[in-house]
């Protein structure tokens, strides 16, 4: 079956605290019925408007803007980092937006931007801060936090702040699996939450309490302050956190350490499979375990196969459920939304190959996306992939003004930019153009601006950059 037809075939009833009824606002607002199904018509190559390359695969009509590519001198003097990732946009000064960027650099390269302000003069991740215009014109950009390990996604914060996710177990106490890297010149140890303000530098304070694992994405629930946390270990089970800070951040004025850290459980059901293939519409019944030690210390010269999966283990020890490998998260009206990249079954003749030296990944299928129910305490299946042609990986997302899902693809093949619908069906939005020499070039860290008129997105490649894009009615 093609994979259009496929689509427009696809409905799946998400029912309880579904998806909003409107499809991104504006840009799928002249769609209807089959067209949700078939999208905007075919992608065409699409030229950048700052230089005329092609970087992006979009439908008619469609234009974007790129900015901030890695190597560019900023304007604190550094040049910008590489491997953009996660990212939010805040509403600025004038008209513009203000956008907090992860890059998920890995191992001890040494720290960008001042050493002076490094959490750790060694890691090499961080954030940038960019200010843009409304015609996504770059207006200013500079480093806002360095020192760290991959930092990979995170979450946007209410009172106007980004918190940053370190997806890495490192520290000196950990012996590295990146080839070249040294984790005995590490002065701190990673795998920490970090708050960055969308104003200024963030204080390179970690959040311990809110566990030392491989952090992927954070969703803030503002009615009782808890933040829900996802967990990207590779070749071990996932866990769902939620983190409970002492004062609710609201009142505090930020995210305060000394906080509880709980693992998702299923009701009646101790440590639950999630992350192999289930049912359409699956709901769960949910509960939480405690994490006594959410801040582990380990003996010096532990292997990180045995450090990435500490916290979930206690948590599945005491019941906890398990995924494969959770990405990104974003929150909606009382409702968690969080992926599993690589959850699910494999259909025949879909299945990954091995990994280097023969390791396997924790999880066998193409994505699910999951959400979670905050005040029903409900666990729902909204969508899984059947095939790699369907739905590949899904990583970082975020939700339309109107509640559809945006999906960033980080697969084997092509990778796009996807909405899901409030009827379980995906369209298409855009497809990365190949990049010359890297093969892993993907999309990240998608975000609408504070209208919802301009999603801008990440390529991360050697090249990367970010990306403002608009569409018709967008």
């Amino acid at each position: 079956m093609q994979r259009r037809e496929f689509l427009a075939r696809t409905a799946i009833v998400t029912g309880g605290a579904a998806l909003a009824a409107g499809p991104f606002q504006g840009l799928v607002a002249s769609a209807s019925g089959p067209a949700r199904e078939a999208g905007f018509g075919p992608l065409e190559p699409v030229a950048d408007d700052r230089d005329g390359q092609v970087r992006l695969h979009l439908p008619a009509g469609f234009r974007y803007r790129s900015f901030s590519a890695v190597g560019d001198q900023m304007d604190d003097g550094h040049p910008a980092p590489a491997r953009p990732d996660g990212m939010a946009a805040f509403r600025g000064r004038g008209g513009t937006t203000v956008l907090v960027r992860n890059h998920e650099v890995p191992g001890t390269p040494g720290a960008f931007g001042d050493l002076g302000q490094a959490y750790d003069p060694v890691g090499g991740g961080g954030t940038t801060t960019l200010t843009v215009d409304r015609h996504g014109r770059l207006v200013d950009q500079r480093v806002s936090l360095n020192g760290t390990i991959m930092n990979c996604s995170g979450g946007p914060m209410p009172w106007g702040a980004w918190v940053t996710c370190e997806e890495s177990v490192d520290g000196p106490d950990v012996k590295s699996p990146v080839p070249g890297s040294d984790n005995s010149k590490l002065h701190q140890k990673h795998g920490y939450l970090f708050e960055v303000p969308a104003r200024g530098r963030g204080t390179a304070r970690p959040i311990r309490a809110a566990g030392r694992f491989q952090h992927e994405s954070v969703a803030f629930d503002p009615v009782s302050g808890a933040l829900y946390l996802t967990e990207d270990n590779p070749l071990f089970p996932s866990g769902f956190y939620r983190y409970l800070p002492p004062v609710h951040p609201t009142r505090a004025g930020g995210i305060l350490d000394r906080g509880r850290l709980q693992m998702l459980a299923v009701a009646d059901s101790p440590r639950a499979q999630l992350q192999l293939g289930q049912p359409k519409g699956a709901t769960y019944r949910t509960s939480w375990v405690d994490i006594d030690d959410p801040d582990p210390a380990f003996a010096p010269g532990t292997t990180w196969f045995d450090a990435a999966p500490a916290v979930s283990r206690e948590g599945h020890a005491k019941g906890g459920a398990v995924f494969s490998r959770l990405e990104g998260a974003a929150y909606q009206d009382g409702t968690v939304y969080f992926v599993s990249t690589q959850g699910g079954d494999a259909a025949p003749g879909d299945e990954f190959p091995p990994g280097p030296g023969g390791l396997s990944a924790f999880g066998a299928g193409r994505g699910q996306v999951w959400a979670y129910d905050i005040r029903r305490e409900r666990l729902r299946l909204v969508y899984q992939s059947p095939h790699s042609t369907v739905l590949d990986m899904p990583d970082n997302i975020a939700v339309s003004p109107r509640g559809t899902l945006i999906l960033c693809e980080d697969g084997e093949n092509e990778n796009y930019l996807r909405g899901l619908t409030a009827h379980g069906s995906l369209f298409d939005i855009a497809r990365l153009a190949p990049v010359p020499g890297d093969l892993d070039a993907e999309f990240a860290g998608t975000t609408f601006d504070p209208d919802g008129h301009t999603l801008y997105v990440n390529i991360q490649s050697k090249a990367g950059c970010t990306i403002a894009l608009r569409g018709p009615g967008l």
